[in-house]
């Protein structure tokens, strides 16, 4: 049959359909121990022939072994004739289909030129630049050339006027320095050999006011201006924490409504897009970047791009994020970037970066979580912390979405949770690999590999076993599909096998492989492992792969070598930039992370959270002036690599840049063959000072630059001479530092050179603000050159907002001098100024605008203060932490050039200046202003008032004779044993300091008995006298100098004061020699306790085991009392408080070394306040009214703790006072108060009130008697009543039974009692529970209410127990005897 089956492929290849080889394919091997030989049979046989070939194994024709190899022959030829045949005819069906689409493609592309993206039109200031661009396809790439109103435009013909340029189908035409001639209409046509396309646009050129743009046909007033967008204010470096909000924001100079192109956000140059943690906001002037909940993901520059009428306007920023806090004490930071790779039907490799901060021990591994999206439990999917940064997750389920995150865990614990992962979702990732796609002409056929492989069951072996991943606690293992894999789904048993062993065991037995993807967990690292794959379907399982080569961990990648040749650069004065160079070997390096620390406090900080890809980095937020060292780590999958060595130290310090161009050129005044030309500085960098300028001049009809100067001009105001009348000039200028010179200005206008003979001034120039604050700013200019006929009497201001205002004058009254303080401006607004001259003629040529100004008060701006130094100076000073090294204190008074330099003298230390007063007197009055150059405009002024400078001359004075102040004056402490501490503290003071003491007009020293201390460093003086006494009455004088400082102290002592003093030492005296021996801590004292007792209680100290504490009361012992040796308190409780406790208590401590005594008087005002104490703890107690019926009738009443007579009482019924009278009777007892209703009536109900009165306060207790509660008492009491009178006519034996009689025999017994009860009642004798009869030997007498029982002649057989009971209707009564018989000379028996 394989012969057969061969020669048939090898004859009809070409023509060997899918019906074939489904039939073909579908034959299979089966091998059973059971059969005696193995068969060949199809699939496609009944179940029951297959029966029936076993049940007949004569008919096999082979031997097991031969048909063995016969099928094995046979499965691999099919196998290979059927990849063959299936690769021939497919790839021949697609290289035909390829062929035809390359054709039809070449033929389909080849067209005509086409604008993608046409020209747009443009409206541009003049001397601005401005770029036409278009994007043009076209098959072939078209020719592109440009018109200007239907004129070709040749860039050699005008060289610099005009750029073409092509970049891959965008081409640009960029048009400098743009004057009104250059409106028109451009035009851009793109030829190729198809055809050709055109686009048109329109640029404008304006001026202000009216002037010509684009020729006499066009004209545009100054309202209609639309200047360009510039941003006049953006975010800096920002710095953040984990889990805090971030605001980034640009304000833009002009208005966006209805000129707005786009906005961009970025961040390291990636597009950002609105989410739940980012929000974007832009209004007419800002655009915001909101970061609702920074992670350290969100580290990077940030770029905002603002698309304008020339092009894009960009501004940047660095955002750093800081840590947060630790979870735990110690916790390294949390990782970053988690990402979801290899993603599979159960499987997904998740890959993340290790912190930069490892809290102070190093990260032993990482612990990773997941979830499905929609829940909130995080299920782990490591036990054992993973060292390498990429962890296989493994047991998912297809087609679910999940989410991870990560934790960092080292000696300390565990770090806070990473970012979330973005959502994954669970794919068969290797489905697609399974569809072939063929392009037909009718259309495209769509094939799976399932249906080629026709109805093979049992699948193949998985091929290509291979680990693609190894960490420290798990290996990743890939394996490609077995090919045929049958149509049926696949799992896959995965086995290992320790090295040298042929032992295998199955390793997935808790988790089902879906995926040609397993992680191998907790391994032995201590040993090697082979791998192999079985596939699984419902038929059956594959034969196994062949196995993967040996693994050991001891190949786990290690950390990267640590970078070297740190190498710091200054950049700003609150950066510094760091070069470095990285590891050799750079496998799997991630970035960089960089640490700074400041020389000399080794305290290591991280500036960057977010791994760097570059081998350079820029520090922030470091101090000007400070000395810093820097390190790096390299980052890879296998964690941080160890510190780099140290970089050599560097000082934070602005770099020096060339300077920016100057600006603003303008002419100040003309004559016939001279004019005069002034700029504006460059405005970068403000760190640096300009040297000096260098100026170009060129004769518009030549077109000719020359040089005006050689060396460097100091001033930016400079004269040309030697020109010619009437030819027009342009000038350009260029500043030069230390940098060398930078890019030369924008040419200025073409300046005629004619005699101005105008009779009004020519222009000021040099308009500045300075003191921008949130409302207000200083304006300052300079003169104009040229007066006109008439010299300048005052200048006029003009206000406009930089959004298209337009110019208002600010004051119609003319300042004369040459600043203006400008006030009332509105906050975040942003304003230019021009100023005019004025004189008899008129108002002149206006200034140039000023730059744009916002009003806005900058963060951390100070104010000049005012102060006297320690030698009594009078100084103003100003504080500026933004200088940098070639920052200047520009001081000026009045805002003119200190006229009388000798009065003052200016000290520069760091960032402070201080200006000094030499001489202050009032011709130092005035405004004092300072600039601080190479800063971003601080500056500030102080007006010195008359006011203020005599402040300062008196502080000055003060300063200069100095005195020593008293922080505390004279005190007097007495101390035990009768000493006395005299003493007073003064300001601290030198070591040179002397005392000199005075006692009544004598210097006196220190003596054993007056001992005179003196702490110069605490400024303390003291004098401890021992035994103070009468002598000691008088003045004590401290007299203190130090240096030019000096102070006088007196303290008088005599009289009432003295007295005082002298008798709290007596009792200190007193009270050191009662400590000598056994002492009273705590005096006698009183005390009620909750139950109402008074418990009188004292505590001693200083006792010993023979010490003894008796009690006494009006001299009587008072046994009773206790007393506690080891605490030392001793008390006496009295009970039940009367008149008789009243008394003089007395307790004496004693033994061998004294005694001491307490005593309390309970008489009077002493025993009065412990009743009424009794009365309120009473009173407090009382509980609330209670109703009681009684026979008698009701009863109201409050149970107390304790009752006394002191308490007065009173009751209310409905609020009326009620007394005690025959039916209501109001009593007391110890610890009751009631009130008795007798025989109650209607009238008795309603709201009772127990008021009781403590001395102090009332205590009331209320009871609502309602009707409801007034007829059940009633009704009790009715019953109780009943139950009174039967009680009392029941009939009783009231007195006269014995319970036990002994009689001896023959002896009479006689006994009788006395009963009650109404009616009489019936009277009945029993023995032993049997009626008695009366007769002769018993007789019963009843008479009234007397009973007799009489036995005469008693023998043993009287003994018993014998009854006499007593009836009637209300009751019966029974009473019981005991009657015992003995003989003569026996003793009587005890019953």
């Amino acid at each position: 049959m394989a012969t057969r089956f061969l020669e048939l492929h090898q004859t009809r290849p070409d023509y060997f359909d899918r019906s074939a080889r489904g039939t073909q394919s579908s034959r299979r091997v089966r091998l059973d121990d059971k059969w005696p030989a193995a068969h060949v049979f199809s699939s496609t046989e009944p179940r029951w022939r297959g029966a029936q070939r076993e049940r007949e194994p004569e008919k096999g024709i082979f031997f097991r072994n031969e048909m063995k190899k016969v099928d094995e022959s046979y499965y691999k030829a099919q196998k290979l004739l059927i990849k063959k045949a299936d690769h021939k005819a497919i790839r021949g069906k697609v290289e035909k289909r390829m062929a035809e689409e390359r054709k039809c493609s070449e033929e389909l592309s080849a067209h005509q030129p086409e604008f993608v993206i046409g020209l747009r039109p443009h409206t541009v200031w003049e001397k601005m630049n401005v770029t036409l661009s278009c994007i043009v396809q076209g098959a072939p790439s078209p020719q592109v050339n440009w018109y200007k109103d239907g004129i070709l435009i040749k860039p050699s013909e005008v060289p610099g006027k005009y750029t073409v340029e092509n970049k891959i189908g965008l081409h640009t035409l960029e048009i400098s320095r743009c004057s009104p001639k250059d409106s028109g209409e451009y035009s851009a046509l793109a030829t190729n050999i198809h055809g050709e396309a055109m686009s048109y646009a329109t640029v404008l050129v304006n001026k202000y006011e009216g002037s010509d743009a684009g020729g006499a046909s066009v004209r545009l007033e100054a309202s209609q201006i639309v200047p360009d967008f510039t941003i006049i204010d953006g975010f800096g470096v920002s710095f953040g924490k984990e889990g805090d909000s971030l605001t980034l924001s640009c304000i833009f100079s002009t208005a966006l409504s209805g000129h707005l192109g786009e906005i961009s956000w970025l961040r390291d140059g990636v597009l950002l897009q609105e989410s739940n943690w980012l929000k974007i906001e832009t209004s007419n002037l800002s655009t915001t970047l909101t970061l609702t909940h920074i992670h350290k993901e969100d580290e990077g520059l940030y770029t905002m791009c603002l698309l304008t009428q020339t092009g894009y306007r960009e501004h940047s920023g660095y955002v750093f994020v800081r840590d947060a806090p630790a979870a735990e004490p110690g916790a390294a930071g949390s990782p970053l970037d988690v990402e979801c790779q290899d993603v599979n039907k159960d499987y997904v490799l998740v890959t993340w970066k290790p912190p930069s901060a490892d809290g102070g021990s190093p990260v032993i591994g990482y612990l990773i979580d997941r979830k499905e999206v929609g829940s909130e439990e995080w299920c782990p999917c490591n036990h054992i912390p993973e060292k390498r940064c990429k962890f296989p997750a493994v047991g998912l389920s297809e087609n679910r979405t999940y989410q991870f995150r990560v934790q960092a865990v080292n000696s300390a614990g565990i770090s806070r949770p990473s970012r979330v992962s973005d959502p994954v979702t669970t794919v068969d990732a290797s489905a697609a690999n399974r569809i072939m796609r063929i392009p037909t002409n009718r259309g495209e056929i769509v094939i799976t590999k399932d249906e080629l492989e026709g109805d093979v069951h049992i699948p193949l072996p998985p091929t290509n076993l291979r680990v693609s991943e190894i960490g420290q606690t798990y290996a990743v293992l890939q394996w490609n599909e077995p090919v045929p894999r049958g149509r049926e789904p696949l799992i896959y048993y995965v086995e290992k096998s320790v090295v040298g062993s042929d032992i295998w065991q199955r390793e997935n037995l808790d988790i089902p492989v879906n995926c040609p993807r397993f992680a191998a967990l907790d391994l032995d690292r201590r040993k090697m492992y082979c791998f192999r794959v079985c596939a699984v379907n419902k038929y059956g399982i594959s034969e196994p792969s062949q196995p993967s080569e040996a693994l050991s961990f001891g190949q786990t990648p290690a950390p990267l070598a640590p970078p070297h040749d740190i190498v710091p650069v200054r950049d700003t004065k609150t950066s510094v930039t760091v070069l470095w160079k990285g590891p050799e070997d750079q496998n799997e390096l991630i970035g960089f992370y960089v640490y700074v620390c400041q020389v000399g406090t080794n305290n290591w900080e991280i500036c960057n959270n977010k791994p760097v890809n570059s081998k350079s980095f820029t520090a922030h937020g470091l101090t000007p002036g400070k000395e810093y060292v820097f390190r790096v780590k390299a980052v890879s999958p296998a964690g941080l690599s160890d510190y780099s060595a140290e970089s050599t130290p560097i000082i934070v310090n602005s770099s020096i840049y060339r300077p920016s161009a100057p600006y603003g050129l303008t002419q100040l005044s003309c004559g016939r063959n001279e004019m005069v030309i002034a700029w504006k500085e460059p405005k970068f960098p403000i760190e640096a000072d300009v040297l000096g300028y260098f100026l170009d001049w060129c004769n518009a009809a030549v077109a000719e630059w020359h040089e005006v100067n050689i060396k460097p001009i100091k001033t930016r105001v400079y004269k040309m001479e030697n020109l010619t009348e009437g030819c027009f000039y342009e000038f350009r200028a260029f500043a030069m530092n230390w940098a060398g010179v930078g890019p030369s200005s924008m040419v200025s206008d073409q300046l005629k050179c004619e005699q101005w003979t105008m009779p009004q001034p020519g222009p000021p120039f040099d308009v500045m603000a300075t003191e921008v604050r949130t409302s207000s700013l200083l304006l300052h200019w300079q003169a104009p050159l040229y007066m006109g006929k008439d010299c300048v009497t005052g200048y006029l201001l003009e206000m406009c907002e930089a959004e298209g205002g337009e110019w208002a004058v600010l004051d119609e009254k003319p300042t004369l001098s040459t600043h203006m303080r400008v006030t009332r401006l509105e906050e975040g607004k942003t304003y230019i100024f021009r100023v005019y001259a004025l004189n008899s003629m008129g108002a002149g040529v206006p200034s140039l605008p000023s730059d744009p100004v916002c009003a806005k008060t900058r963060p951390g701006t100070t104010e000049v203060e005012t102060g006297v130094d320690d030698d009594g100076n009078i100084f103003l000073v100003l504080q500026c932490s933004e200088i940098a090294g070639s920052s200047k204190f520009i001081w000026s008074k009045d805002f003119e050039e200190i006229a009388t330099p000798e009065r003052v003298r200016v000290e520069t230390i760091k960032d402070t200046s201080k200006l000094i007063l030499v001489d202050p007197s009032e011709e130092d009055l005035g405004t004092y202003s300072v600039i601080v150059t190479g800063t971003d405009g601080v500056s500030s002024s102080y007006t010195l008032t008359n006011e203020e400078l005599q402040r300062l001359k008196e502080l000055s004075h003060q300063k200069r004779n100095p005195s020593i102040t008293a922080k505390s004056d004279w005190a007097v402490e007495p101390l035990e044993k009768g000493t006395v501490r005299l003493w007073l503290q003064v300001e601290s003071l030198s070591p040179a300091a002397q005392l000199r003491f005075i006692f009544n007009e004598k210097e006196v020293s220190s003596t054993p008995t007056h001992k005179i201390n003196f702490d110069k460093a605490s400024g303390l003086v003291e004098m401890i006298i021992q035994n103070f006494t009468e002598e000691d009455q008088g003045s004590y004088t401290a007299q203190l100098k130090d240096g030019k400082a000096q102070g006088q102290f007196t303290l008088i002592l005599i009289d009432d004061k003295f007295q005082s003093i002298l008798s709290q030492c007596d009792f200190q005296r007193y009270e050191w020699k009662r400590k000598q021996g056994p002492y009273f801590e705590k005096y006698l004292d009183w005390e009620v306790t909750e139950d109402c007792n008074i418990l009188l209680s004292c505590k001693v100290t200083n006792t010993k085991t023979q010490t003894c504490v008796n009690w006494s009361k009006d001299g009587k012992q008072i046994p009773s009392a206790t007393y506690d040796a080891r605490t030392g308190i001793s008390s006496h409780c009295i009970a039940q408080t009367t008149e008789k406790d009243k008394g003089l208590y007395k307790v004496i401590v004693a033994d061998e070394r004294g005694e001491d005594c307490s005593v309390l008087k309970m008489i009077n005002q002493v025993f009065d306040n412990i009743l009424q104490e009794i009365c309120r703890i009473g009173g407090t107690s009382a509980s609330e009214l209670k109703i009681q019926p009684t026979a008698e009738g009701i009863k109201l009443y409050s149970v107390l703790k304790y009752n006394m007579d002191n308490m007065k009482k009173a009751w209310y019924l409905n609020n009326k006072s009620l007394e005690s009278q025959d039916r209501r009777r109001i009593g007391s007892d110890n610890h009751q108060v009631w009130l008795q209703i007798f025989n109650p009536t209607g009238g008795d109900k309603g709201k009772y009130t127990l008021e009781l009165f403590d001395g102090k306060q009332k205590h009331l207790r209320e009871l609502n008697v309602s009707q409801q509660v007034f007829d059940e008492a009633i009704s009790e009491h009715q019953r109780l009543k009943q139950a009174a009178f039967e009680e009392k006519n029941r009939a009783k034996v009231v007195k006269g039974l014995p319970d036990v009689v002994n009689v001896m025999e023959s002896k009479t017994l006689y006994l009788s009692c006395t009963i009650s009860g109404d009616p009489t009642p019936e009277v009945f004798w029993l023995k032993n529970d049997k009626e008695v009869m009366a007769g002769e030997h018993c007789q019963i007498t009843v008479e009234k209410t007397s009973v007799t029982f009489t036995i005469q002649q008693v023998t043993s057989q009287d003994s018993g127990r014998y009854s006499l009971l007593v009836r009637n209707k209300y009751g019966s009564e029974t009473a019981v005897i005991t009657v015992g018989v003995y003989k003569c000379g026996e003793e009587t028996r005890e019953e």
